[in-house]
């Protein structure tokens, strides 16, 4: 790897690769918390914490000497909470979507069809009926890092692309400009995706995030609780496409296999389903919380509005229920198609918007 910033003190930024594809790792300076994100799609593919006394230190120590930390590092035992891509071949297959940013649409366009801007587009040209086209094309995207800021305490990182072009995505004939940035914590991973509208025409454009996180692998997911602080279920037809209008809404009240606002276990629950009406806590974020009663360790995912998917990788090609889907997104499946998201997808030209989330590891006191 080559060093791109950081001294002894602070967190350290170093570019490497995952096979051919370009990658950035952030460390802290005492080897308690490390993450790996690909370039291709700003992709988040490891985010390591340290457990137990190292993993819960909050305070710089005075002690600076190299050989000191490099002893304090090669001691720190650091968990994986996220189920990334595993190699470059996973990362370009795309299979699962593993922390993928999504942009500018999250889940399902029905048939890769929709009306904006009184015209019909296609996503899919050439296909035959009843096909879909999943999360975006940013997962995909090439970024490049334009910026990066380290303390003692964190690191930002801020990755941009410019791909998103009217030539570029059939049915998809606007410009964007994409910015995420990544800020990263002793506990903590944040991230804000910021779209600014460079084109000379309203585009349709709402993000999300797909992470798959684990607290418990190689056990599966079966025994973890989860704790949902939503009111509403999104109703699909069978191929996962909401219900028309008001008939998608089901109050979690007539639905309790699919109510988690009271923390329980998994199970064997088998569940690819949005929650709305999120209902966000004291600090105005809503937080959707993933536990191990075996360790007493929680991941909290937080965002600030929108929907929240839950997805438990059974389908998954690699490991299948050995980590859990809870995807922050700003809008359900298919909201291209549905009229009542019309002004939140709306974009003009010279505009920005943003969408704000990210997760906290809570480590058991015990």
């Amino acid at each position: 790897m080559t060093g791109r910033g950081g001294t002894a003190d602070t967190y350290r930024i170093d570019e490497g690769r995952l096979g051919d594809e370009p990658t950035v790792a952030v460390s802290a300076p005492d080897g308690a918390v490390r993450v790996v994100l690909a370039l291709r799609g700003a992709t988040l593919l490891s985010w390591q914490v340290a457990r137990g006394a190292a993993g819960q230190l909050t305070e710089r120590t005075e002690r600076t000497e190299r050989t000191e930390r490099t002893e304090r590092t090669e001691r720190t035992e650091r968990a994986e909470l996220t189920d990334g891509y595993s190699d470059e071949a996973e990362l370009l297959s795309q299979d699962g979507v593993r922390a993928g940013l999504l942009a500018p649409f999250p889940n399902r366009v029905a048939d890769g069809r929709y009306h904006h801007g009184g015209r019909d587009h296609d996503l899919l040209p050439g296909r035959v009926a009843n096909h879909t086209v999943y999360h975006g094309f940013a997962r995909e995207a090439p970024f490049r890092l334009v910026g990066a800021t380290t303390t003692a305490d964190s690191a930002r990182l801020l990755l941009r692309t410019t791909s998103i072009r009217p030539d570029r995505y059939p049915g998809y004939p606007f410009a964007l400009d994409l910015d995420v940035e990544y800020t990263i914590g002793r506990r903590e991973l944040g991230i804000e995706i910021r779209a600014t509208n460079v084109g000379e025409t309203t585009a349709p454009y709402a993000s999300g995030w797909h992470p798959y996180f684990t607290l418990s692998r190689p056990r599966p997911i079966d025994d973890l609780v989860l704790q949902i602080p939503a009111d509403t279920l999104i109703r699909t037809d069978a191929s996962l496409i909401p219900l028309p209008g008001k008939e998608a809404l089901l109050p979690l009240d007539r639905c309790p296999d699919m109510d988690f606002r009271t923390p329980r276990k998994l199970g064997d629950a088998v569940i690819d389903a949005c929650f709305a009406d999120l209902a966000p806590g004291p600090t105005g974020r809503t937080e959707t919380v993933l536990s191990d009663p075996a360790t007493g360790d929680e991941l909290r995912v937080w965002q600030h509005g929108g929907y929240m998917h839950v997805f438990t990788g059974d389908t998954l090609a690699r490991d299948r229920r050995t980590s859990i889907a809870l995807e922050p997104v700003e809008v359900p499946t298919d909201a291209y198609n549905r009229p009542e998201h019309a002004d939140a997808l709306s974009l003009e030209p010279g505009r920005q918007r943003e969408f704000r989330f990210g997760v906290t590891y809570e480590p058991s006191a015990r």
